[in-house]
């Protein structure tokens, strides 16, 4: 197929061999298809050959097949039509993942499926006999058989696609995508080794990127659309490796991050630096590198405060705890004291590479000014940054008990209550996703030891000696063993003094160093000893010298202030010369672009000159390639004919067309074809043959093989035979032998006896010692717990009784409450009766009063004498009434004038009218509260009750009717 002039025919033949079943002889044709010269002048069929070629090497798991394929199709489109190089690719990962998924579906369908022919059979004899010769299951046995072979292709698929892209600057997405779809295999298969493998291979490829800088396309890591691709990739690799647990290659992967930063000199962005310090967190965790976790968590909590708006304040104060706690369960004591200088030397770079892994900003030289990584330095920078504003109130009163209290009795009782109210803290971040799930009680551990720490350093600037018991009572948290294990590497590290002597069960805390150590600075301790005596019986020479001293010091002062002031200059000059220099750099900045501008006009100019070249070049090719192929043709025409010739036939004659490459394929493919047909013939005519000589030679060879085996038999028989001989003779020697050693040692009987009898004596003896011992134990833990029970049952007794003695007096409290309470409800009804009742006598006064009013002023109207009485019924002395009072004066002289007893006229509209107005009757009594008025509002409504109202409005008397269910 290699010699086809057009790619539509090769096409067309390699499906008519795929539909006849031979799949190898059409791949094979279009790899040679590809690889040749031919293929690349093809433009328009390029893509479906491809496709073809891809879909026959992933049926037939041909990855070298694919591999070389795919570097000609690069070839070939790299400059021309990249796109059609993507979609292959894309097209060949997609085929292998499904088939890799199918087989996977497959081998589970085998295992779920019921394939027995008897259903009360729980296995087939085929499959048990399988089990027992292969000795593996049968899911692993189909995962063998169908899904591993897949699964390697797809790696294997993997691997070829990352190393076909890793210098294409056109194809730097799909390089990634390729690498987050092998992370994702990784991940859903839990294939450690194939991870680590392609974390290796992804390392390779940035350092011969970085190694080989001419090559012709190779990416621009400075671009932001590359580097954005390069950290995307290796934090998908961070991520995979932390959810693998594989916390090597997730350091590893920490390094790539930072070296890649490191070479462009670009920070990214704040979410990804959230997901590197959340990573981080975990592997120094896991590391038990405790003081590094804590910093990771020092540089996460400043990243979401500075950065994350939507931070709510519970998250914060929950991160910023996990920092305090974090840096409170590192060591208080330093690892380094009592190193060698090789180990410092390998301490100090290791803190520099720590330094920036996790600031990204120290360098060699800030690392030589700058404080090596502390506990103390770390829990500086907390108090001075802020951070102790966010935390709890139980991990602050934490930090004061562990880093500010001198409790060396009470400091450990103090802090456990503490670590169980922290243990129970923690939970998912909401508002920050990149944050890992804080769980505070993974630092409860640390902490214990931690406090057990101090408190050892407290007790030992107390006490001299104590007792083993009294130190593991003071320690609730380990027992003494772990207490001992703390404490020497505590003093491994000169952190406490302490000796723990066994034989006499006491811990001796003191300098256990040489006695030269001690003396060597006694002279300056008793200076400063005597200093104090002598400030205490002269008190006012030490005011004058702590004021001499303050003067004294004020010239220091000066001289700081001073220095201060000058270090502001410098300072404020440095800013200065700074801002120049970044002015400076944004003007050679501008004309490095615009040279670069400049220069990439230049190279488009040239690589349009050079694509014309080119495109005459390859006009050339081809026609040159159309000679040779007809020249081929023509050669190839001619070795058929002689081949034909030698076998005594006639050589082919074409008419009527030109002869092609094609043509001649053709015609050699039905010569082959013919020849092979031949062929087989003669070997099934030769099988034949061989089986009738095969048979034969078997007829021959029996009756001899018969005659050996009687031989063999015979011989057989005869050396069993003297075998058997020799073995009774050598038994008979050997009962000899033994009849002669049992005579003597019977001689050792009676000495063995004796021997026997005092062991077992002796045994007897330390046997009932010991039960005896144990016996009187046992009565004596009987006793203690007896009197252990009568105290508790008599306590409980006591409680019981104290208890009904509580509840009987609380219900007699609530008895004598309710009596009272129903006392004064009862009160108040009786109350509220007399209350009723006056108010129905006044209510009945007064329409009695209203009524004698009306008849006298209907009296005087008429001109009438008023003819009232002068008691009505009802005028009956009361409660509030006043005694009856005799009618006024002025009255008679009024009447007579109105019956014309007098000689004065007195008009008409005058005669039933007094001369001034009448004073109200004295017998109308005044209302209860003194008024002197009648309430005119009429009597109130059937159901109601009367109750005064104080503070009417209106200026009325003073009471009001309301309705009954308001007024209680």
């Amino acid at each position: 197929m290699a010699t086809f002039a057009k790619p539509e025919n090769a096409l067309k033949r390699a499906e008519e061999l795929i539909n006849v079943g031979q799949k190898q002889d059409a791949l094979q044709a279009l790899h040679d298809l590809i690889t040749s010269k031919r293929y690349r002048a093809w433009q328009k069929t390029h893509e479906k050959i491809m496709f073809k070629y891809i879909e026959l090497c992933v049926d037939m798991r041909r990855g070298r097949f694919a591999k070389d394929g795919l570097i000609q199709y690069r070839i070939i489109c790299q400059q021309v039509n990249v796109n059609s190089l993507e979609e292959v690719i894309k097209h060949f990962m997609d085929l292998s993942t499904k088939k890799a998924e199918l087989a996977r579906s497959q081998a589970q369908a085998l295992e779920d499926a019921l394939d027995v022919d008897d259903l009360e059979a729980d296995k087939r004899p085929e499959d048990l006999m399988l089990s027992y010769v292969s000795g593996e299951k049968g899911k692993d046995r189909s995962d063998r058989e169908l899904v591993t072979p897949w699964f390697k292709f797809l790696w294997e698929t993997y691997r070829t696609v990352l190393e076909i892209l890793r210098n294409n600057s056109k194809l730097m997405a799909l390089y990634a995508d390729t690498a987050h779809r092998a992370f994702q295999f990784c991940k859903q298969y839990k294939r450690t080794t194939e991870f680590r493998r392609l974390c290796e291979i992804i390392r390779n490829h940035l350092a011969n990127l970085n190694k080989y800088r001419d090559q012709r396309d190779r990416p621009d890591l400075t671009a932001p659309e590359s580097l954005h691709f390069y950290l995307d990739t290796r934090f998908e690799q961070l991520k995979v490796a932390t959810e693998l647990e594989l916390w090597q290659e997730a350091f590893r992967s920490v390094e790539d991050i930072y070296g890649l930063t490191s070479m462009v000199k670009k920070m990214p962005k704040s979410s990804l630096m959230a997901v590197y310090y959340a990573k981080l967190t975990e592997i120094f965790w896991i590391s038990s590198s405790h003081l590094y976790h804590a910093y990771a968590w020092f540089k996460l909590f400043q990243l979401q405060k500075s950065f994350n708006k939507n931070l709510n304040q519970k998250d914060l104060q929950l991160i910023a705890s996990s920092v305090l706690l974090a840096a409170l369960s590192a060591p208080p004591y330093d690892h380094l004291k009592t190193a060698s200088h090789l180990e410092l030397e390998h301490e100090k770079e290791r803190n520099l590479r720590m330094y920036n892994l996790i600031g990204f900003n120290i360098d060699a030289k800030q690392h030589e000014t700058r404080e090596v990584l502390s506990r103390s330095s770390l829990l500086a920078d907390l108090v001075s940054k802020g951070v102790m504003t966010y935390v709890t109130q139980e991990v602050k009163d934490l930090y004061y008990l562990l880093e500010n209290e001198f409790l060396p009795l009470d400091l450990t009782s103090k802090v456990q209550p503490l670590l169980v109210k922290i243990s129970k803290l923690g939970g998912k971040v909401v508002s920050a996703s990149s944050v890992p799930e804080v769980q505070l009680s993974h630092y409860i551990p640390a902490l214990e030891k931690v406090a057990t720490l101090r408190l050892l350093q407290q007790v030992s600037q107390v006490y001299q000696t104590m007792k083993v018991e009294t130190l593991s009572k003071m320690v609730p948290f380990f027992d003494f063993s772990a207490v001992e294990r703390i404490s020497v590497e505590a003093v491994k590290h000169n952190f406490i003094a302490m000796k723990i002597d066994h034989m006499k069960g006491a811990v001796i805390f003191d300098d256990l160093g040489f006695e030269s150590d001690v003396l060597q600075d006694h002279l300056s301790a008793l200076a400063v000893n005597l200093n104090k005596s002598r400030s205490m019986i002269y008190p006012s020479q030490t005011k004058a010298s702590k004021l001499s001293a303050m003067l004294l010091s004020l010239g220091d002062i000066v001289d700081k202030e001073h220095k201060k002031l000058l270090a502001r200059k410098s300072i404020i000059e440095k800013r200065k010369e700074d801002q120049e220099r970044h002015l400076l750099e944004m003007e050679r900045e501008e004309e490095t672009k615009r040279l670069k501008l400049q220069k990439k006009t230049e190279e488009a100019e040239q690589k349009r000159l050079a694509s014309e070249f080119e495109e005459r070049k390859h006009q050339r090719i081809l026609r040159e390639i159309e000679e040779r192929e007809q020249q081929e043709a023509q050669a190839l025409l001619n070795d058929v004919g002689k081949r034909i010739k030698k076998k005594g036939k006639k050589p082919p004659i074409i008419e009527g067309e030109k002869v092609t490459t094609q043509t001649l394929m053709v015609l050699a493919m039905q010569e082959q074809l013919r020849e092979r047909q031949e062929m087989e013939k003669k070997m099934q005519k030769l099988i034949k043959t061989m089986d009738h000589f095969e048979r034969a030679k078997r007829e021959e060879a029996a009756p001899l093989i018969e005659t050996a085996f009687q031989n063999r038999l015979a011989e057989e028989k005869v050396l069993h035979e003297r075998e058997q001989q020799l073995e009774v003779e050598r038994s008979r020697l050997r009962h000899d032998g033994d009849v002669k050693e049992k005579h003597r040692l019977a001689r050792v009987m009676e000495h063995k006896m004796e021997f026997q009898e005092r062991v077992v004596s002796r045994r007897q003896a330390e046997y009932n010692r010991m039960r005896s011992e144990r016996e009187e134990r046992l009565s004596q833990v009987l006793k203690a717990r007896k009197e252990e029970r009568d105290i508790k049952r008599k306590m409980l007794y006591f409680l019981r009784t104290e208890e009904e003695r509580l509840t009987r007096l609380r219900e007699e409290e609530e008895v004598r409450k309710r009596q009272e309470a129903e006392k004064r409800k009862k009160e108040e009804i009786e109350r509220w009766a007399k209350l009723d009742e006056i108010a129905e006598r006044q209510r009945k006064r007064e329409q009695e009063l209203e009524e004698r009013e009306r008849l006298r002023k209907e009296a005087i109207l008429r001109g009438t004498p008023v003819d009232v009485p002068a008691k009505l019924p009802s005028d009956l002395p009361g409660p509030g009434s006043a005694a009856p009072a005799p009618a006024p004066a002025a009255a008679a002289p009024a009447a007579a004038a109105a019956a014309g007893g007098g000689s004065k006229y007195v008009p008409r509209f005058r005669r039933g009218a007094p001369a001034e107005p009448a004073a109200p009757p004295a017998s109308v009594p005044s209302d209860r509260w003194g008024s002197g008025k009648a309430d005119d509002r009429g009597a109130p409504p059937a159901g109601d009750k009367w109750r005064p109202s104080f503070g009417g409005s209106g200026g009325g008397t003073g009471k009001s009717w309301s309705s009954s269910k308001f007024s209680r």
